[in-house]
């Protein structure tokens, strides 16, 4: 069991961690096909290696995101998601 440090809970001190970045991603037919760095650099998705829907919080303010793992013509993996006409890159 984990000692109580009797020190007060700080809740205004929290932030978010690991914020998701907007993207600029091509599509063809609802699909993506490339995407641009935050250097304008634009890269090729030479495969798309998963995808999944998430629907939540339905009681406030609902998220709807399409997800893809995608990875690009220079190897690299990113998770990439559309969220209400943007696109962002989640990085873990």
């Amino acid at each position: 069991m984990v000692k109580n440090p009797r020190t007060p809970a700080r809740p205004d001190q929290l932030r978010p961690l690991n914020r998701p970045l907007p993207i600029r991603v091509e599509t063809e037919q609802h699909l993506p096909v490339a995407l641009s760095s935050a250097n304008r650099q634009r890269h090729a998705i030479v495969e798309v290696q998963d995808t999944w829907n998430v629907d939540d919080e339905w009681w406030r303010e609902p998220i709807h995101r399409r997800y893809y793992r995608v990875q690009l013509d220079n190897g690299s993996l990113h998770t990439i998601y559309a969220d209400a006409g943007a696109w962002h890159e989640q990085r873990y």
